[in-house]
């Protein structure tokens, strides 16, 4: 051993050869979803798109379209230019949840699920004798099987597996399409250093702009790291979590969700349609937003204490040039944008939350560059779980609680839009639940919100 060698770690070589975990990552999740229910479309380019308009981007595409430059935040317009033949299909996330689950189940069927990192993506851990590289990779060929016989030949996953959860996922994205790669400690960091900083699950845009400024725009000078000088370039106990990670210990803690029980916060967004892009429409897209999270906190049995209220503007070209900065959305759109989060005593009825949002609504900065309104978002926050909730020594104002509550039974069991506050009116039919990238959306009662 060459100990001069900045990759080669002495301290892992007591460290098994052995895979902990396993990542399994759908390859072109929401693409091939539809090439399985609509055979006409299989080994033909096709995109996911959020709605048809020339103006948004594909949330999906399939190896197919990819291998034309299509890709996921490629705008319409551009797509048609580069591939005239390109099939669109509006995204459906009820379909794509219930073959979420599908797939849980198929997984299941070889090896326990212990996490789901997201919509299309399975973690499992490996015990014993399973832990053995062949066993393993037995293990996750069983699993590309049963996914093949029980959801679907279109559905191919690559799968990754490590000494920890973190380098599984890392390892699930080396080989695309339908690739197993397993990485382990004797290998490690080594294997490592042909990647981009990006590649690191949690390094995004401005992370990696970080890194550069501080001098780091490899993974080789990453890895030359050792663990003190991690800890200073993240300035948090993530550069210590992260030199191990990268070294194939197993720490605990590799980037494991946070149980439900301390979820933080829920709520919904929506790019407005042109015909809404007024104060009035603007105003029924946060009505009906708000009514969905409302639903979903009581279904979760959480209780909120604050409701912060995101809106983005849309400017034209000479309001974009009085701004020193100009914000683009992935559509293209310049926009400026405003938010203010309300606090409140703990509740989870709608009119009481619908009372907050109006208080916020009214708050907004007023002038010509905020009359186009394109983006909302509605987050409740502070969530606590409603058994963790302080009694009041008054009574429930109009019986709130109790008319939220039967207006969940009926909107469960007929559809999460049949009853509601006459304010979302306008936009009962628009705002779809949309695709959850992080999250695998819930079906309540009829529908999945």
């Amino acid at each position: 051993m060459d100990v001069a060698d900045p990759f080669l770690n002495p301290q892992l070589s007591d460290l098994p050869d052995r895979f902990g975990f396993l990542h399994v990552d759908l390859n072109s999740f929401f693409a091939s979803v539809e090439q399985e229910l609509h055979p006409e479309y299989r080994d033909r380019p096709i995109a996911v798109v959020p709605t048809f308009a020339d103006t948004t981007v594909a949330i999906a595409a399939s190896y197919e379209a990819k291998g034309l430059g299509i890709k996921t935040g490629t705008r319409v317009a551009d797509m048609k230019r580069i591939c005239p033949d390109i099939i669109l299909v509006e995204g459906d996330h009820s379909n794509y949840a219930a073959f979420s689950h599908r797939i849980h189940d198929a997984v299941e069927r070889i090896c326990p699920v212990a996490h789901v990192p997201s919509i299309d993506e399975v973690a499992c851990q490996l015990i014993g004798r399973e832990q053995e590289p062949p066993r393993a990779r037995q293990i996750a060929l069983d699993i590309k099987q049963a996914i093949r016989d029980d959801v679907g030949k279109t559905l191919r996953c690559s799968i990754g597996m490590a000494p920890n959860r973190y380098l599984a996922k890392i390892a699930s994205d080396m080989q695309k399409p339908d690739g197993l790669i397993g990485l382990l400690p004797s290998q490690l960091p080594r294997a490592l250093v042909h990647l981009d900083v990006r590649d690191l699950p949690g390094v995004g845009a401005r992370t990696e702009q970080m890194l550069h400024r501080k001098g780091i725009t490899t993974m080789a000078q990453l890895l030359d790291l050792n663990r003190e000088e991690m800890h200073k370039l993240w300035n948090s106990v993530w550069g210590d979590r992260l030199y191990h990670w990268l070294r194939g210990h197993n720490t605990g803690d590799d980037g494991a969700p946070l149980p439900r029980e301390m979820q933080k916060s829920l709520g919904h967004s929506h790019v407005l349609g042109p015909e809404h892009r007024n104060p009035q429409g603007a105003w029924a897209i946060a009505h009906k937003l708000l009514h969905k999270a409302a639903m979903r906190l009581r279904m979760e049995k959480m209780c909120t204490a604050s409701l912060a209220l995101t809106i983005r503007y849309q400017l034209n070209r000479e309001q974009a040039g009085q701004k020193q900065k100009v914000k683009h959305h992935q559509s293209g759109i310049k926009h400026d944008g405003w938010g203010m989060e309300a606090r409140f005593p703990t509740c989870q009825d709608t009119l009481t939350l619908l009372e907050m949002l109006q208080k916020l609504w009214q708050q907004q900065p007023t002038g010509p560059e905020y009359q186009r309104p394109f983006f909302i978002g509605v987050t409740l926050n502070r969530l606590i779980h409603e058994d963790e909730q302080q009694p009041t020594l008054f009574a429930d104002p109009d019986n709130r609680n109790e008319l939220s509550r039967t207006l969940d039974k009926l909107n469960q069991k007929y559809g999460h839009t049949t009853l509601h506050f006459a304010g979302m009116l306008p936009a009962r039919e628009s705002a779809p639940t949309r695709i959850a990238f992080t999250q695998i959306p819930v079906q309540y009662g009829k529908d999945y919100i």
